[in-house]
């Protein structure tokens, strides 16, 4: 093993879209660090504070679960015999959109799942190559830069708790998947990089979630969720989770943020468009507080677009881009991401890989662009949205989306064509096909 880091691969951030990056590059790199600032319990599932969304209703689009698959085959099952459960949207579910309730269509599956059990499932089957070590309890502070080169040759690391001592981890290629928190832009500042251009488009929407048991006597949807409007942005989600429990997540905007103390949260319930949320949890037996979650804006920094770019650094996940999570792409776009790096770092050596790395970045940054569109184009509906506001035409794409949107609750063809981009299975133009519109067209908001 060379000790000067030419065959290493550092990873920094073990969620989703780190656990999915190590995995790729155990595949060329004869060895891989996986660094992660929390303390990691094998491969038990257990919150991190490193991830405070994990708390509230994840999904993961069809899309992202055939793209695991494909990156990891097997791992659906492992998720589903932990405890993941396949639901059909929205014919399994009593969905309440802006436009209505969709009644006798199908869409597309996702696959419901804690992300405590989703990351502990992936930990375990990533940490089982003898390629990757999983560092626990470090936290990246900075970039390593070579020597009079325009290339990144490793990451400092700080040991959290005891003697906190520092350190630089060499590596050939340092991946920076650390989230929402991500201080990447900083660190490449500090080595003379301009600041990349970023976009951010915050509709100010919160979360309350909190888990219920689940009942015995079960109701005849498998999971629930009411839609907010524009005269009362306020929603709610039930999803099963971990065979045993409901996760249960209140939703609102602006000045409808969804509270957590008790009688106020169950009030907020209460107050949604339609009374059958609230039904279902009278009786259940709640197994936590409500916890709130309120940084939920939509932010890319366009690393992509830099004029300069170091060799052996590439950035990924949420680092990169963010969307609202109530969308559900997030998980979706990390496993699409983890497939766009498989296919750059293909055959190639270590070294080879580090100095193209800028055209793995943009590879890795195409992945984002229709759940940015999806995301950005909805949340900027909201009266009180920080961001640009939508121009002539995204203002037509937003109009044209409404009608869809009512079409979709009862037409099948428009249906299965609407959830085939909300899941990413599609692009978003081909809801323009001639047989979408059509029958588009027939239905008025």
């Amino acid at each position: 093993m060379a000790e000067d880091g030419s065959a290493h691969a550092v990873v920094v951030g073990a969620g989703v879209a780190g656990l999915l990056a190590a995995h790729v590059l155990a595949r060329s790199f004869g060895r891989v660090t996986l660094v992660e600032r929390d303390a990691l319990t094998g491969g038990a599932a257990g919150f991190r504070a490193g991830v405070p969304q994990s708390r509230h209703v994840h999904i993961l689009w069809s899309r992202g679960l055939r793209a695991l698959n494909e990156l990891l085959p097997g791992v659906g099952a492992d998720l589903e015999e932990a405890g993941a459960a396949v639901i059909g949207a929205p014919d399994q579910m009593r969905w309440l959109s802006p436009a209505g309730w969709f009644a006798g269509v199908r869409g597309t599956g996702y696959l419901s799942v804690s992300r405590e059990v989703l990351e502990s499932v992936l930990r375990r089957r990533v940490a089982a190559s003898p390629v990757v070590t999983v560092l626990g309890r470090h936290e990246a502070t900075g970039l390593d830069p070579v020597p009079g080169e325009d290339a990144v040759g490793g990451v400092r690391l700080r040991e959290r708790g005891g003697a906190g001592r520092e350190f630089t981890l060499r590596a050939a290629l340092v991946v920076v998947a650390t989230g929402r928190g991500s201080r990447t832009a900083d660190w490449l500042l500090r080595l003379g990089y301009a600041p990349p251009a970023a976009e951010r488009i915050d509709a100010h929407l919160g979360y309350a979630s909190r888990y219920y048991r689940r009942p015995a006597a079960e109701p005849d949807w498998r999971a629930i969720y009411l839609q907010g409007n524009a005269d009362l942005p306020r929603g709610g989600v039930i999803v099963p989770v971990d065979r045993e429990r409901w996760l249960v997540t209140l939703i609102g905007q602006g000045e409808h943020q969804p509270p957590v103390e008790e009688r106020a949260w169950l009030d907020f319930a209460s107050s949604l468009r339609s009374g059958e949320l609230s039904a279902a949890l009278r009786g259940a037996e709640p197994l936590s507080d409500p916890v709130a979650f309120r940084a939920t804006a939509n932010e890319w920094t366009h690393f992509e677009r830099a004029k300069r770019w170091p060799r052996g650094l590439l950035v990924t996940g949420d680092a990169l881009c963010r969307f609202n999570p109530v969308y559900g792409h997030g998980m979706t776009v990390a496993a699409l991401q983890a497939q766009a790096l498989a296919a750059k770092v293909a055959g190639r050596a270590p070294g080879e890989i580090a100095a193209r790395a800028r055209a793995a970045q943009k590879a890795v940054a195409r992945c984002p662009r229709a759940a940015w569109m999806i995301a950005t184009g909805e949340d900027s509906r909201y009266p009180g949205t920080d961001g640009p506001p939508p121009g002539p035409l995204a203002r037509m794409q937003q109009d044209y989306l409404s009608r869809v949107l009512v079409a979709a609750n009862t037409d099948p063809v428009v249906s299965e064509a609407f959830f085939a981009v909300l899941s990413l299975n599609r692009r978003p133009e081909t809801l323009l096909a001639p047989r979408v519109a059509l029958r588009t067209a027939r239905r008025r908001t």
